[in-house]
């Protein structure tokens, strides 16, 4: 694609996100600052998460009780402690400039400790009932839903679209622009933000946070920059968007059942929390 063919197609593409969703913020720096995706709807949502993490405890700590172990805590430490990754990439790589100043392609390190838990360590007895009480409740929250046919549905497709995505001459014509650009700054030429993200230079410790090293930072801070001058990320989610719809459209029946079992999921999930006392 030529240089003027390839400003005209981002001319295009950026007036259609202008025109088909709520107005955005100037300057991205979430993914959610970019709108909603078609896919979204689909999709098993934090919110969804944190329900599904407390109905999941309570009915733990009743099949524990069951079990001879009344006093077993909502969330429990394990015997031992286990190392706990804390993920905060986007799909579009790194996005805010101030965390990339501060962080590069890592984050603060007090983040990692809510994902800690609250209870008290679960003795050896309790240990050795728990996976028996959790599988309980994760088959009872799954109940009156297909798993493999339903459940996962969606998310079999999403890898399949992301593909398809990455496949866009758009979207390649955009990373090309962007892996320029962060090369003319001194840096090295990624082809895409995401290898930016995923660089083995970063060193990341067994958390996955990086070192945030002056390099890296400066890495990042490109990488945020050129995504800003070349609009990368709104182009990018364009593609997705349009590829997502396309594949709901084709298989519309297979991902209204997957609908189907998600608010199936959501209304059992409810159900626990209410008989429970949530």
């Amino acid at each position: 694609m030529t240089s003027r063919g390839w400003r005209l197609s981002a001319v295009v593409v950026l007036a259609a996100i202008c025109a088909a969703g709520p107005e955005r913020p100037e300057v991205i720096r979430t993914a959610s600052d970019l709108g909603p995706l078609p896919a979204d709807r689909y999709d098993y949502t934090p919110q969804d998460y944190q329900r599904s993490q407390r109905a999941s405890a309570l009915l733990i700590q009743k099949c524990m009780a069951e079990r001879g172990h009344p006093d077993f805590p909502l969330d429990p430490r394990y015997p031992s402690d286990p190392v706990v990754a804390t993920a905060v990439s986007t799909d579009y790589g790194v996005l805010d400039l101030s965390t990339a100043r501060r962080w590069g392609y890592g984050w603060d390190p007090a983040q990692s400790l809510s994902l800690r838990p609250k209870g008290r360590r679960m003795t050896n007895a309790e240990y050795a009932d728990f996976p028996a009480c959790s599988a309980e409740a994760s088959r009872r929250l799954m109940r009156g839903i297909d798993l493999k046919r339903d459940w996962l549905y969606a998310s079999t497709r999403a890898i399949e679209v992301d593909k398809a995505v990455k496949r866009d001459p758009r979207l390649r014509a955009a990373w090309d622009v962007w892996s320029r650009c962060v090369a003319e700054q001194g840096f090295t030429r990624y082809p895409d933000p995401v290898a930016a993200y995923t660089d083995t230079a970063w060193k990341r410790n067994s958390d996955g946070n990086t070192r945030h090293t002056q390099r890296e930072r400066a890495t990042a801070v490109a990488d945020v920059t050129c995504k800003r001058r070349h609009h990368t990320a709104e182009l990018w989610h364009a593609a997705r968007a349009q590829t997502q719809a396309v594949d709901i459209t084709r298989h519309r029946d297979r991902y209204a059942a997957g609908l189907q079992a998600l608010r199936t999921y959501r209304s059992t999930i409810a159900e626990v929390l209410r008989k429970l006392g949530y």
